[in-house]
């Protein structure tokens, strides 16, 4: 298989899962525990919330190690719905993650305010839009996908985030998809990851929150991860995310994308890539080929041994038009022909051109039978 679907999962690292095994098989402590056993646990959580920490230019005190993103997210706009009820607005857009747009609705759901910034053609926030919505005072959080999952373009984080504080809001950047691929650049209150999106397992992210605001957890019992999530740590899982995040420091080359586009678009010049003048991960490629059934070309694609996706796979087995390509303007049709792909640091230039071959052969068999 030539997989290349990274922004929905990816391998875990043979270095990752090296050091996870001694925690399965030799070490079952309680992080918690008094002993000896529970102490070595105890350090290897603590060393991982630091590889964590140096990763995102933070202190390891501000990781909060969870379940992944979708629960810190969770977690972030819980916390500032009910420790800011006299600012009651969430600013966000239309373009972000099934779990961004879910606590949006329960935002509003509390009674709160849900203002949606728009994004241009390229994906990119409007701000000046962004500034006029901030001037009421009333915005609790700016909360954003800082690089989209589906086209993968980047948001101006930094100037969201000055804005959002010039106006005393927080800003909450859901940084799943730029670990290990973009440099983090902006100063931000709270963000959420997943360790599966850069080489460590399912099942584990983490939260970072800022030692300067407040917060209040989302879980609560035992008082572990310093009374900001309870449940006995994921041991194994922590030291994975540890490793992964100190094998991420360095950003990933877009030669692998750049290369596929190119002999895609040389191709088939009618081939659309989305967001292609706005910044974007190095690794992601979104591609709309007019006209052609991408439901179909998924299908011909898994037969020949490639994996990619029609964009998010956050929503279990379904096909339908994209949300993003829906708020950067782009029709209906125009979204059921377009296809994502998505490489990791494990895939080679030998396996972006031989998937080249086999998508243009799935694109010209469904252009012959149409």
């Amino acid at each position: 298989m030539i997989y290349l679907d990274a922004n929905a999962t990816t391998p875990i690292d043979p270095a990752v899962l090296e050091v996870m095994m001694p925690f399965w098989r030799e070490n079952p402590a309680n992080a918690s525990a008094s002993y000896a056993a529970g102490r070595k646990a105890r350090k290897a959580v603590e060393t991982a919330r630091a590889q964590v920490g140096a990763m995102i230019g933070a202190e390891a005190r501000e990781v909060v190690f969870t379940s992944g993103a979708t629960e810190s997210i969770n977690a972030v706009h819980a916390s500032v719905r009910r420790l800011w009820p006299e600012r009651p607005t969430l600013i966000t857009t239309k373009a972000e993650h099934a779990a961004g747009l879910e606590c949006a609705m329960r935002w509003e759901e509390s009674g709160g305010t849900v203002c949606h910034i728009k994004v241009d053609a390229n994906g990119l926030i409007d701000l000046a839009e962004l500034d006029e919505a901030l001037k009421s005072n009333d915005a609790a959080l700016v909360s954003v996908l800082w690089a989209n999952n589906e086209t993968g373009v980047i948001q101006t984080m930094r100037e969201i985030a000055a804005l959002a504080h010039e106006h005393g809001a927080l800003v909450h950047a859901d940084a799943v998809q730029m670990i290990g691929k973009v440099p983090l650049d902006a100063k931000v209150d709270f963000m959420s990851l997943s360790g599966h999106k850069f080489h460590a397992p399912k099942g584990i992210g983490a939260m970072f929150v800022s030692q300067r605001v407040r917060f209040e957890p989302l879980i609560i019992g035992g008082g572990q991860e310093g009374g900001r999530r309870s449940g006995t740590e994921n041991v194994p899982g922590i030291v994975g995310l540890g490793k992964a995040a100190e094998l991420a420091m360095s950003a990933c080359s877009s030669e692998l994308r750049d290369a596929f586009e190119a002999q895609i678009v040389s191709e088939w010049p009618d081939a659309v890539i989305h967001g292609v003048k706005a910044p974007r991960l190095p690794n992601t490629s979104s591609l709309c080929f007019p006209g052609i059934d991408a439901a179909g070309m998924l299908i011909l694609l898994d037969q020949v041994g490639v994996a990619c996706s029609v964009g998010s796979a956050c929503h279990t087995a379904s096909l339908h038009p994209s949300h993003v390509l829906e708020a950067m303007g782009y029709e209906a049709r125009h979204a059921a022909s377009t296809l994502r792909f998505s490489f990791s640091r494990m895939n080679t230039m030998a396996e972006a051109t031989e998937a080249v071959a086999k998508v243009l052969k799935a694109a010209r068999k469904l252009r012959d039978l149409t």
